[in-house]
């Protein structure tokens, strides 16, 4: 009889016991749901920051090839560090004045590979561009792999600084 009633007993506290483990089954799952969203925000938010910077980075190089200033000077720091293929650096003045005296005709730069990583208000793009056009009366194609850190400042993406180099060996690029 003993026995019995201890099979009733341990019956009826599993039993009892059933809707606390649905319930917090159910509570483990919203936590984890909960905690999961910011992920998927972070993640679409990314995308939609790496098609900003892919769009900026296009602007730059329409405005560089335009000669347009005004148009490059908005998309640059005050304080951007901009290093030569010749390691020499600029400033955002000697750089735009660079864009209005030169002897150089544009004709396209346009991107071979560009790839955006985002690190929350800055973002890195890095990539390969061609640019082909005349300088001095004689035609050029020259190839240059860069790098430009974009920050997010004040709502709006800014370049802070920004590196190319010449590609200079086909097997490497």
């Amino acid at each position: 009889m003993r026995n019995d009633g201890w099979k009733r007993f341990a019956l009826k506290s599993t039993i009892a016991r059933a809707p606390q483990k649905v319930a917090a089954t159910y509570f483990a799952l919203l936590l984890a749901w909960f905690c999961a969203m910011p992920l998927v925000g972070l993640a679409q938010d990314d995308a939609a920051v790496k098609g900003k910077i892919v769009a900026l980075e296009k602007a730059w190089n329409q405005a560089y090839k335009a000669g347009d200033t005004g148009a490059l000077g908005n998309l640059l720091d005050d304080n951007i560090v901009l290093i030569n293929d010749d390691g020499s650096t600029q400033t955002k003045k000697e750089f735009l004045d660079s864009v209005k005296v030169s002897n150089t005709q544009e004709q396209q730069v346009a991107p071979e590979s560009l790839t955006v990583y985002v690190f929350g208000n800055t973002a890195t793009a890095t990539g390969v561009f061609r640019a082909t056009g005349v300088e001095n009366g004689k035609r050029y194609v020259r190839r240059e792999r860069f790098v430009d850190t974009w920050v997010l400042k004040n709502g709006r993406w800014v370049c802070v600084a920004t590196n190319a180099t010449p590609i200079l060996h086909q097997a490497n690029s």
